[in-house]
């Protein structure tokens, strides 16, 4: 190789890559990975990865920033604190909700949305069309506009007054996303239970936080999944079930997809590694712990582990959702507030990264390490950048984005609050883990080192996606929809 061929040459790490580990050096040109190997020549820049893991930056794909919520509260990051906080965490792609509530006009609020990011994103991202009022303008001009424009994934609620569609309004989504190239992501949970369980809960005097899990019943989640994959089935849209929580909702999920329903599911750092119980502390500090739906116990974790290993749940994600323990936050409803008016989310963006490699790799036996090395990097960045569309992220592969985190294996930290997204606490504090990413890449560019941010808010870019093999309908149709099988009536 000529001399100075490469523009950054990582050098003696063990890399990860889907086809396997290896010891190898890997060397990056412009924006893009160009050569994977032994002695491979010299770069313009170099960066010594002896004893290290050479990994894809992560891909998150599920993130609430600087995003008014259900409940109307705007939570505590900007894009700028919250992809600040992906960086330091090893993610380096990020996709965040530009979130519609009702009355509101879906194409503005996806160009004030775009406009923020472009003002404050520090690593690159792509947005979930989040439909809360899905009226004529809605479903028959603006979504699908947006879809074909590049947005190819689209956010329902089964449930919260200000963002729940109805039944057929979802089917109404669904069909409007088969017909452009969109693929469905569900919060699945049955809006009736949760309600009356609230109120019945507040009503005998059982307000404190760690009576929101008990509000949110296991059956809410396994009944909303059911509907769901009833309604994708039937009108043969692929979805995506967010944040699977139970044991039973991943079964429910296994069983269609041994039947052949397209369908893909998630779970997230907090329902692997917590329980109900942590939310069982003194006064209102168990609302650092709420989430929607809620942690379960420690059978759902070995459950959700299992689902992961089977592939019926493909990704981990953070389903980060900062709220501060201050009145713009959690307590916005006042100082002494029952568990319902208490905002639901934490911060995951950092932590998703660290606490997944500390349970996948750093606790496993050396003879599995390879293979959870690959697993790790399966579940965090190649399957979401395969499934939403992202084919230049995800993966240490030639012509890839290069986009990458060196993570030190043996590095042991303790957790603390001290974290750079704006929330002020880390709902993980306390825990020891091993291994942190040291050295963040996006496209070529130095990201993070040595604990310091290199990059500049506006420096993300926005990336818009083609549709994909994911949002491809699987052509099995319902007899009832099926011009063959119902007298010829045409209703796709």
């Amino acid at each position: 190789m000529a001399s100075g061929e490469f523009d950054l040459v990582i050098r003696g790490g063990t890399v990860v890559t889907s086809a396997g580990v290896m010891e190898a050096d890997l060397a990056v040109s412009g924006e893009a990975i160009v050569a994977i190997g032994h002695k491979l020549g010299p770069g313009r820049r170099e960066i010594d990865a002896t004893d290290r893991y050479v990994l894809p930056g992560g891909v998150d794909p599920h993130c609430h920033i600087e995003q008014l919520s259900g409940g109307g509260i705007m939570n505590a990051d900007t894009f700028e604190t919250a992809t600040r906080s992906a960086a330091f965490g090893g993610t380096t792609s990020v996709i965040s909700f530009a979130a519609q509530h009702r009355e509101m006009n879906l194409a503005t609020v996806v160009k004030d949305y775009a406009a923020l990011a472009a003002k404050g994103a520090v690593i690159d991202h792509a947005f979930h069309l989040m439909v809360a009022n899905p009226d004529r303008q809605t479903i028959e001009h603006d979504l699908p506009a947006l879809i074909r424009a590049g947005h190819r994934s689209v956010k329902v609620f089964m449930t919260y007054d200000r963002v729940q569609v109805q039944d057929e309004q979802l089917l109404d989504i669904l069909l409007v996303s088969r017909q452009n190239g969109a693929l469905v992501c569900v919060h699945a949970e049955n809006h009736g239970l949760l309600k009356w369980m609230g109120e019945r809960l507040v009503a005998r005097g059982y307000t404190a936080p760690k009576y929101h899990a008990v509000s949110h019943p296991r059956a809410a989640e396994i009944e909303a999944i059911h509907r769901v994959i009833a309604f994708a089935e039937f009108i043969d849209q692929p979805v995506m079930i967010f944040h699977v929580s139970t044991a039973e909702g991943a079964d429910v999920i296994r069983q269609a997809r041994g039947r052949g329903v397209k369908i893909f599911a998630e779970t997230c750092p907090h329902y692997l590694f917590q329980t109900m119980d942590d939310l069982d502390l003194p006064g209102l500090e168990g609302a650092r712990m709420i989430c929607s739906p809620p942690q379960r116990t420690a059978s759902d974790q070995g459950a959700l582990w299992q689902a992961l290993e089977l592939g019926d749940l493909q990704v981990i994600s953070s389903d980060h959702a900062p709220y501060r323990m201050d009145e713009t936050g959690k307590f916005s409803a006042g100082s002494r507030p029952n568990f319902k008016q208490i905002a639901n989310g934490m911060p995951g963006l950092e932590m998703r990264l660290p606490l997944v490699f500390d349970a996948l790799v750093s606790r496993a036996p050396a003879e599995r390490r390879d293979e959870n090395l690959m697993k790790f990097a399966e579940w965090t960045a190649t399957a979401p950048a395969r499934i939403y569309d992202l084919p230049k992220k995800g993966a240490l592969a030639i012509g890839a984005d290069a986009d990458i985190a060196i993570w030190d294996p043996s590095r042991p930290v303790t957790l603390t609050d001290e974290l750079h997204d704006n929330t002020g606490y880390n709902p993980f504090r306390g825990r020891s883990i091993t291994g942190w990413p040291e050295t963040v890449i996006q496209r070529g560019a130095l990201l993070v080192e040595n604990g310091q941010l290199h990059a500049k808010p506006g420096q993300g870019r926005l990336v818009l996606r083609e549709a994909g093999p994911a949002t491809q309908p699987t052509g099995r149709l319902a007899p009832e929809i099926d011009p063959a099988r119902n007298f010829g009536a045409k209703l796709l």
